[in-house]
């Protein structure tokens, strides 16, 4: 599935929703990691406005829940840049599926919202309820790919942003639109953000950054 046309829509509604709301998401001690494996995880360093992430054969996810008055985003951007990363993969397999960066967004039914709050990201993703869209730089597919996700099943989307290689660049997505494409409904509160790289399955190296993150 395509999906180019809500990527360039998302501009739009970011520029149309500034009057409402925007709200900076820091990189602070809000984040919490969670690792896979008790031996190794990727390198994370919150800084404020930026996040580094070193990845050496590894993979983990940070995440940080968001406060109830941002529950009601739908739309985000952020600044990411590689300058290592992985080689291109098929993400839509289980097992071999590294990316240099990938950017989550988990929404929640508004009635489960607030019942699920303190909740790792781990308990979270295997929640029936949770809708994920997940923004990636990496694999061997087109900008504005949509796949299906190999661990959240219909649960959760990989929607391809960048494909495998380096560079710097900017992005706005309309969550909504994008929700809309991925489950056939409007999303509910979105709950967290979470930020993994993923190097295991190629035994390779991850130098990259995420900055400037920001949700309306």
């Amino acid at each position: 599935m395509r999906i180019i046309s809500t990527l360039a829509a998302g501009a739009l509604t970011l520029a149309a929703a500034g009057a409402a709301f925007a709200a900076s998401v820091p990189f602070d001690d809000a984040w919490k990691v969670q690792r896979f494996s008790l031996f190794s995880g990727n390198d994370y360093d919150f800084n404020g406005d930026t996040l580094a992430v070193g990845s050496d054969g590894t993979v983990s996810i940070a995440y940080r829940p968001l406060a109830e008055e941002n529950w009601s985003a739908r739309s985000a951007s952020w600044s990411w840049g590689v300058d290592e990363g992985v080689p291109p993969t098929d993400l839509s397999q289980k097992g071999g599926d590294d990316r240099n960066l990938a950017v989550y967004f988990v929404f929640l039914p508004e009635d489960r919202a607030e019942e699920m709050q303190g909740v790792a990201i781990t308990s979270l993703l295997n929640e029936d309820d949770i809708r994920a869209l997940v923004y990636v730089w990496g694999g061997d597919h087109e900008r504005g790919e949509m796949l299906d996700s190999p661990y959240l099943g219909e649960r959760g989307k990989t929607v391809v942003l960048r494909p495998s290689g380096t560079g710097a660049h900017e992005e706005s997505v309309d969550l909504a639109a994008d929700h809309e494409a991925a489950f056939g409904t409007q999303p509910g509160a979105l709950v967290g953000v979470a930020i993994s790289g993923d190097s295991d399955d190629t035994e390779t190296s991850i130098d990259a950054s995420v900055s400037n993150f920001v949700v309306e």
